[in-house]
């Protein structure tokens, strides 16, 4: 059902936004050559987040647009292979130095009435790829993180503190699924944090021992 859905809709929307050369382009690269074109983050969207990519950079706004309102699977390959370096980086260096062990890999979640609107949540579809890319090796997939409440969208808060009244309490997270556990958050876009920040509460309200959140762009 959610492929036909996504079919329909990229088939409006190639009508109405023909794909530019850009996109054309970003779907030839290569995750290794995409990272060494595109700016870095120049810091973290906050407090135990992790973001890799500048989202002012036209190539990474571009992919990031293709795979939040297209659902492209190639640029969810192109991201999340991007992602993955950085996760297996920081799972290498910083993890046995934080006791971050066996953790579990979590999306961002859309309510439900959000998801069945657009047909695809951009999250799972990189936490998808990711999974795939690891094998199981370094963590776990899990839907531990549900959005029980839909929200205003965030574009339209003005400032940090409206985000976060906006998001309060729209997480639930299983306590039985995280408690105790070392948690990954995967993102798309952090504009002020929010988001992942609510996520974070959220989990370790939950139970949840460590929660790192890693998002493509900020």
């Amino acid at each position: 059902m959610r492929s036909s859905i996504l079919r329909v809709w990229n088939t409006i929307l190639d009508f109405i936004f023909p794909k530019t050369p850009l996109v054309r382009e970003l779907e030839r690269m290569e995750a290794d050559e995409f990272a060494s074109l595109v700016e870095r983050a120049s810091h973290p969207p906050g407090k135990g987040m992790i973001a890799c990519f500048d989202y002012r950079d036209k190539l990474v706004r571009t992919a990031i647009w293709e795979l939040k309102y297209r659902g492209s699977k190639k640029m969810a390959r192109l991201l999340a292979a991007a992602l993955y370096d950085e996760l297996l980086a920081f799972l290498e260096e910083y993890a046995p130095l934080m006791g971050f062990t066996e953790p579990l890999l979590v999306p961002i979640p859309l309510s439900k009435a959000r998801e069945a609107e657009r047909g695809f949540n951009q999250c799972e579809l990189l936490a998808a790829v990711l999974m795939e890319l690891d094998g199981g090796r370094n963590f776990t997939f899990s839907r531990a993180l549900a959005k029980h409440r839909d929200t205003p969208s965030q574009t339209k808060q003005d400032t940090r503190k409206k985000r976060l009244e906006n998001l309060r309490d729209c997480f639930a997270a299983d306590s039985s699924a995280v408690g105790n556990r070392n948690i990954i958050l995967i993102d798309d876009v952090a504009t002020t944090g929010a988001t992942l920040e609510e996520a974070q509460k959220t989990l370790l309200r939950a139970g949840a021992r460590k929660v790192i959140a890693f998002t493509v762009a900020h």
